[in-house]
């Protein structure tokens, strides 16, 4: 009977403990489903640089492999972080967004960002970097880069346009590569009908390629008596013909409202050829007729009609 219990004592004593395996070397998603299997617990102390022992592998492991443990006890384990230096990456010809998440990927730190015009390098692609790619840096390191802020825009000195015509201002500001943007309507009694009283940037001021430029007509807009196109309940129909000849004309429509300006109709018309738009009549509009990029037609289209 005594055998018997001492023999049935060792074997419980004996299924409540397990021999550590070696884990050192191990990949940590591996070791945490052989721990588990074993009714060990895993308990990770925390992750350091290795030259020897490659990212999100085990470096240290305690208890030593091939003790006995009772199961439900802790395994420490330090995890590597990979080696401590690494080649640097060639940001070249990506863009800001990309080259950010290679930085942080490779425990890098951006420490300079600066930009210059180039006429060969995309805007926001990297043009330059330091340190240079292929260099051997520390992770946690700082590297400075240099982008592209595009090819440099033209500046002008912005032309005075007060007292033009709206079909003279529009030449005008297309002509220095500007946009015209806001048309806004006030009546001045003193001044000619149909000019230009205001401008926005004023004149004098430095403009670049593509600034778009807002006017004042002096127009008492919706004032009976003038002349206005065709227009039914909540819009205006536009009507142009094109003269008569041999070869097709690019027109195209640009409409103005809102303050924002759209193309509404943009394609090649055979001579004689008639083009029919309708336009908005919730606010004051204008519309600009192109014929081979050449402006040809203005019409202002009033609220009132509407």
């Amino acid at each position: 009977m005594v055998s018997a219990y001492l023999t049935l004592t060792f074997i419980i004593k004996s299924e409540d403990k397990v021999v550590v395996p070696d884990l050192v070397g191990k990949d940590v998603v591996l070791i945490l489903e052989m721990l588990s299997d074993l009714g060990l617990n895993t308990k990770i102390k925390g992750s350091e640089y290795s030259d020897n022992v490659p990212k999100n592998h085990v470096i240290f492991q305690e208890p030593e492999p091939g003790s006995e443990i009772k199961k439900r006890r802790d395994i420490r384990i330090i995890i590597s972080k990979g080696t401590k230096r690494i080649l640097m990456p060639n940001l070249k010809g990506l863009s800001i967004q990309q080259a950010r998440l290679i930085i942080e990927e490779n425990g890098l730190s951006l420490n300079k960002l600066s930009s210059t015009y180039s006429e060969n390098v995309k805007k926001n692609e990297i043009i330059s970097q330091f340190p240079s790619p292929g260099r051997m840096i520390a992770r946690g390191g700082f590297l400075n880069l240099l982008v592209s802020a595009g090819i440099r825009q033209n500046a002008y000195k912005m032309p005075d346009i007060k007292g033009q015509s709206l079909e003279e201002a529009i030449a005008l500001i297309e002509s220095f590569n500007l946009l015209l943007g806001e048309i806004k309507f006030l009546f001045i009694e003193e001044k000619p009908e149909n000019i230009i009283i205001d401008q926005v940037p004023l004149s004098g001021h430095k403009v670049i390629e593509g600034t778009y430029v807002n006017i004042t007509l002096n127009r008492e807009a919706g004032r009976k008596g003038q002349k206005h196109l065709n227009s039914t309940k909540g819009v205006s129909l536009f009507k142009y013909r094109l003269n008569y000849g041999f070869l097709k004309k690019h027109i195209r429509l640009r409409l103005n409202s809102f303050g924002i300006s759209n193309d509404i109709f943009d394609s090649f018309m055979k001579p004689g050829e008639e083009i029919w738009s309708l336009i908005p009549g919730n606010k004051d509009a204008t519309v600009l007729l192109y014929e081979d990029d050449k402006l040809i037609k203005t019409e202002v289209f009033d609220s009132w009609q509407n």
